[in-house]
């Protein structure tokens, strides 16, 4: 599954997470398992898209069930990749590469320990939690005008239906733990068409497309109950928020 990407001397490199089928032991389990991270290559994207040349790079094994694929950024000369750290209490924590080793990038990838030092690799054990709950998708952006990056997830709880904004001066954190800037109907016992076998997720932030003082942002509902999707077109459809801009940039002192 592509989750985020970057353009960068005009080719486009995506996370891809890898996911096989997987036996469903409760009513909320999904039906598949992540087994590992790969990196996608795209080049010639001057030509029509039916000529693009992809070529797949593995990034992560499945052995070590931490999935850097979340976010991803250019800062400086380094591609960066919030992970989300399927142990424990899933927290996200940071990776790295540097642009000079993409086509490598098992080999090049970084981590950062609970020390604020990058070390090679990835172990998830002594990685440092940069956001003590993560998401498995989301966008980390920087707003120049407010001196702060912003993330902007679908809260992690499942069918808790809010929509959260973090902030931080630093890709490292300190991260807060989130505003609650919407509530998304679909979840809302009380709106039209509340359906308990509905969940959403997927919250990214599209700053491309803000105005001044504005947050514009995606999220996606599906069901637990895919025979659904045959007869009700409009569950799994991207939904569209565009609103004000929830913080402001602090005063000078």
């Amino acid at each position: 599954w592509p989750l985020d990407g970057v353009l960068w001397n005009g080719d486009l490199w995506i996370t891809l997470l890898c996911v096989r089928s997987s036996p469903r032991a409760t009513p909320t389990d999904l039906g598949f398992e992540v087994c590992g991270t790969d990196l996608a290559h795209l080049t010639g994207l001057h030509l029509d898209p039916q000529d693009w040349k992809i070529s797949y790079l593995p990034l992560v094994p499945e052995v070590v069930h931490a999935n850097p694929s979340a976010s991803t950024l250019i800062e400086g000369d380094y591609l960066y990749i919030f992970t989300l750290d399927e142990n424990g209490k899933r927290p996200e924590i940071l990776t790295r590469i540097p642009l000079g080793g993409l086509d490598h990038p098992s080999e090049k990838l970084q981590y950062l320990d609970v020390s604020g030092s990058w070390q090679s690799g990835l172990e998830p054990a002594k990685a440092k939690a940069v956001m003590e709950h993560g998401a498995a998708e989301m966008t980390v952006r920087y707003h120049p005008d407010l001196k702060s990056w912003i993330a902007l997830l679908v809260d992690p709880d499942f069918f808790s239906g809010k929509v959260l904004l973090r902030t931080a001066p630093d890709l490292a954190g300190p991260w807060t733990d989130g505003q609650v800037i919407y509530q998304i109907p679909e979840l809302q016992k009380g709106s039209h068409g509340y359906d308990p076998d509905t969940y959403c997720y997927a919250g990214k932030e599209h700053p491309e497309f803000e105005g001044q003082n504005e947050l514009l942002f995606t999220y996606v509902c599906n069901t637990l109950k895919p025979q659904k999707l045959v007869k009700e077109l409009n569950i799994y459809f991207p939904r569209i928020v565009r609103m004000n801009m929830p913080i402001r940039a602090a005063e000078p002192k």
